[in-house]
């Protein structure tokens, strides 16, 4: 593509726009939106699982990517701890 072209606006083949997703893909998680859920650590369990509160009950979750202790709030992303709230 010349440079007079890209000047007009022009993208290249296979060229996309800032922000603009890859053909057939979202800019969400397809999981779960990139919403990340707060949960309250109720037991530390082996292998960095962690046994969790959330809105609906309970679930293990992974806490191999934080320094979680029971009672820390965490946000849980796709059953990954990605954060302690709070600290």
């Amino acid at each position: 593509m010349t440079p007079a072209r890209r000047a007009l606006g022009e993208r290249a083949l296979g060229e996309r726009a800032p922000g603009e997703s890859a053909p057939g893909y979202t800019r969400e998680c397809l999981t779960c939106a990139d919403l990340a859920v707060t949960a309250k650590v109720l037991r530390l369990l082996p292998d960095a699982m962690a046994l969790v509160e959330v809105g609906e009950g309970t679930e293990v979750v992974s806490v191999a990517l934080v320094r979680a202790t029971v009672g820390d709030a965490i946000l849980v992303h796709a059953r990954e701890a990605i954060a302690v709230v709070g600290r």
